[in-house]
């Protein structure tokens, strides 16, 4: 069986980023396994701009960004096994082991002294959302048309309806615009929009493309290709409307209705996870349930940008390699419980420990619903001790919150960390 002190399992953003930073933090025996033939990540098919902006400050497109990690992870000679299937990976006894599978090698194992998962998420599929009709031809998720538009060069269709305003649908309807096609709606069932609002912008407003909010498609008709589509208003229970229907003649139907951290393996290892995100639970160093393991980027939970994916990865790789250095430490030390309320969905992490933890740490969560002038409050065991206003939070942006270590030091007996939105 062959060994490696670092294995990272996934070769996109952050497998890139955190592979860099473990280098840099003293670890030299790395590995990075990519099922792709290129490392990038979904990034190699984003050929639109916007990223990069807080980590390099200028704006990039998403090959751009990602061709600026491929050179720093090749300047310091970390390989990465491309084309290669991760098919299982199992912790017992503290041994890591995982398990992959390519042309050249076959089946495979690989012991890690330490393991980082960054294997992004997926779409969710369109079985995952009951509509009714039949199985024509024409119906795509929105990553598989951009795919397609931007890599293979095909036109999915000329006459579209979206399903889902998350940033990729956004983003497509104005790139199949471009392309020479006709977008008729944008359909989304939740009351606001799961994208950006500069993507709502720049991609819908300014094209004259119409959102329509709280509505969802309820029938698809055609046999052989997608002839035309039925949305309809629904109520607060989801459910459709009466007398609402609208019917769109369309040859394609693209789906934008989620994604999903893609955590298979994780629940192979046993790992614990969150049912808010779909993500492993983690610590302040980034670390499951499993010890010497460590989580990142979209495999953890699902990012607006980029660049918060790289700052993410970066504390991943350094905290890996501090535990290969170091070790566990001896004494753990009093854990601090993070928890959301009052309109915020989830926090990473989930806990930490003041101990260990760095100088800061940056939690990262989601609100459940669109909240104007309102704040997040931060509690020490229910005494509210910072307050921020916020004019406008929406589910589809990430927040944060930065705790300090010095700070924490002034409560020594702190046992629960609470973050709310209160009202402004």
């Amino acid at each position: 069986m062959i060994y490696h002190d670092l294995v990272i399992i996934g070769g996109g953003p952050a497998g890139l980023a955190a592979a860099v930073s473990a280098k840099d933090n003293g670890i030299d025996d790395i590995l990075v396994i990519e099922r792709e033939k290129e490392p990038g990540g979904i990034l190699n098919q984003c050929i639109h701009n916007g990223f990069g902006l807080h980590t390099f400050g200028e704006e990039l497109t998403g090959p751009e960004y990602a061709a600026r990690f491929i050179d720093q992870v090749l300047s310091r000679g970390i390989p990465c096994k491309k084309n290669t299937m991760v098919v299982d990976f199992s912790v017992a006894d503290n041994q890591k082991v995982v398990t992959a599978m390519n042309r050249e090698d076959g089946i495979f194992q690989i012991s890690a002294g330490a393991v980082i998962l960054a294997m992004g998420c997926r779409e969710r599929p369109r079985g995952a959302l009951n509509i009714p009709g039949f199985r024509p031809a024409g119906i795509f998720s929105a990553g598989t048309a951009q795919r397609l538009v931007n890599m293979e060069g095909f036109m999915p269709g000329r006459e579209v309806v979206i399903l889902g305003s998350g940033d990729i649908g956004l983003i497509m309807a104005r790139r199949m615009t471009l392309e020479g096609a006709k977008v008729k709606v944008v359909a989304e069932l939740m009351p606001y929009s799961g994208g950006l609002k500069r993507n709502i912008v720049q991609c819908l407003d300014d094209f004259g493309i119409p959102l329509k909010l709280s509505h969802t498609v309820i029938d698809i008709e055609g046999k052989e290709r997608v002839e035309a589509v039925t949305i309809a208003q629904v109520d607060g229970n989801g459910r459709p409307v009466p007398g609402t229907e609208e019917r769109y003649t369309c040859d394609t139907l693209l789906l934008s209705c989620g994604l999903i951290p893609e955590n298979e393996l994780s629940r192979s290892a046993g790992i614990h996870i969150n049912p808010i995100t779909s993500g492993p639970v983690v610590s302040d160093a980034l670390e499951t349930s499993a010890e010497g393991v460590f989580a990142c980027g979209n495999v953890l939970h699902v990012h607006d940008l980029v660049d918060y994916v790289s700052q993410e990865a970066a504390a991943a790789g350094k905290n890996a390699a501090r535990f290969l250095l170091k070790g566990k430490p001896e004494h753990a030390g009093r854990i601090i419980e993070l928890v959301a309320e009052n309109g915020i969905r989830y926090t990473v992490p989930s806990f930490l420990n003041p101990a260990e933890m760095d100088d800061t740490v940056t939690v990262r969560f989601r609100v459940d619903g669109v909240y104007r002038n309102h704040a997040i409050t931060v509690c020490y065991d229910g005494k509210p001790t910072s307050r921020r206003k916020r004019p406008v939070m929406a589910p589809g942006e990430m927040e944060q919150v930065i705790l300090h270590r010095k700070e924490l030091a002034l409560y020594p007996d702190l046992k629960q960390i609470a973050i709310r939105i209160e009202k402004a």
